[in-house]
């Protein structure tokens, strides 16, 4: 524990010696579960736990305000579901506005008492402990509250407030640190997001240039991302993959119109032309500061690139090339065999495969061909159903303009009648 935690355990413990080992079993029973809880919904739960064992209370919840509703929220009453009130309603709006704890012997006989929570929830409320939880500039921030002294003793005491209060300053110390947790998270989720949309939005750029398929960057994104998978890589790591590899061909929109789309064979000059795309992908991510287009810079750099050395635009060899890069290499190609281009129609499955066996070794890392032969269902699927829906709407077509055909034939031949 750390030294909030100590000195909680060890002021809890001291408030009564004869309670003290049910005390301190609790603490070390609850403690490195709050510690290792980063969700704020599990959080309050594990406190309103806590604090309801602390004090012998038959419910206990944290109460927590809403201020963009002005209301007060708890998701963690024993045995209901969540419970919104006005922010100045009953005992617990009492504690907010006033930042005073409470200790009330019977909340009905007190006309500061809000019965809506019992008339909702069907229960009968006697006594009641509030003591609001501070944030680090002294405001208050939410309120815990324990209903119903349970044992001997109907009522709660001045001790159990005490415990109650001591409670309440480690719970808010935790739910200050988890807050800021999430919007940390939620703040690097939307940066990632965002980089996600601008390598989506210059990925569909380049693509359009080139006059592929808007699908291309989406398959070749997907398949590096299994790959890297089925290579061994984490989830993590994988997923950075799949969202830098959209960016592979970003080069192409420095290339002219009249090479990058020509539809026979380049010439010695225009091949190097076209060559130069990958370099130029790579120089202009690499001007980011984002570590994701970084990190997409070095794909775009070396997906062209060959296991045995013959690859473009620095010739690398074997692991001297990112992984990367390998990884996007093998899909790039896989996708630029199996689909149809300005110059030439798709593959068959078959031969894509051999091609693949073939370059082995040579064009690229045998690791990666032989995950990728051992998948090779899953990792064709996509092509054959783009072919499908190809064929499908090929023979729809055939089938309107046979039906418009016939459908003027007839009407030719009635209008000559």
């Amino acid at each position: 524990m750390d030294t909030c935690e100590q000195n909680l355990a060890k002021n809890l413990a001291a408030s009564d010696s004869q309670d003290s080992d049910r005390i301190l079993g609790l603490l070390f029973s609850y403690m490195p579960k709050i510690a290792a809880e980063r969700k704020m919904q599990n959080l309050l739960v594990l406190m309103a736990d806590l604090g309801r064992l602390l004090v012998s209370a038959d419910r206990c919840s944290l109460w927590l305000i809403d201020g963009e509703r002005n209301e007060l929220w708890t998701k963690v009453a024993h045995g209901v579901s969540e419970l919104r009130i006005p922010i100045n309603a009953g005992f617990v709006g009492h504690s907010v506005k006033t930042g005073e704890a409470l200790l009330i012997e019977d909340a009905y006989k007190d006309e500061r008492f809000d019965r809506r929570s019992d008339e909702k929830t069907h229960y009968r409320t006697t006594s009641v402990m509030t003591v609001p939880l501070m944030d680090g500039s002294g405001k208050v921030m939410g309120v815990y509250q324990a209903i119903n002294k349970q044992g001997v003793n109907s009522v709660f005491s001045s001790q159990d407030l005490e415990r109650l209060a001591l409670t309440a300053v480690y719970s808010a110390k935790t739910i200050e640190s988890a807050r800021l947790t999430a919007e940390l998270e939620a703040s690097k989720d939307e940066l990632e997001a965002t980089q996600e949309e601008l390598i989506h939005i210059l990925g569909d750029v380049s693509e359009s240039r080139s006059r592929e398929t808007g699908d291309h960057i989406q398959r070749v994104a997907q398949i590096s991302y299994k790959l890297a998978l089925y290579y061994g890589l984490s989830e993590d790591e994988a997923r950075r993959i799949r969202l830098a590899a959209p960016m592979h061909d970003l080069g192409k929109v420095g290339i002219p119109d009249a090479v990058l789309n020509k539809p026979g064979r380049f010439t010695d000059e225009e091949y190097e032309i076209m060559k130069s795309h990958a370099i130029k992908g790579e120089q202009t991510l690499r001007k980011s500061k984002r570590e994701l287009l970084v990190f997409a810079a070095t794909l775009a750099g070396s997906h062209h690139e060959r296991w045995d050395g013959k690859g473009y635009p620095k010739g690398l060899k074997g692991e001297e090339i990112p992984l990367a890069g390998r990884i996007c290499a093998v899909a790039d190609v896989l996708d630029a065999l199996s689909s149809p281009r300005c110059y030439k129609p798709g593959w068959p499955e078959e031969k894509v495969k051999e091609e693949f066996i073939k370059q082995r070794g040579a064009q690229f890392q045998p690791e990666l061909v032989d995950v990728l032969i051992e998948h090779w269902d899953e990792m064709f699927d996509c092509f054959r159903q783009a072919r499908a829906e190809m064929e499908a709407a090929r023979a729809a077509e055939a089938a309107t303009m046979l039906a418009e055909a016939k459908a003027a034939e007839e009407s030719k031949c009635s209008g000559a009648s």
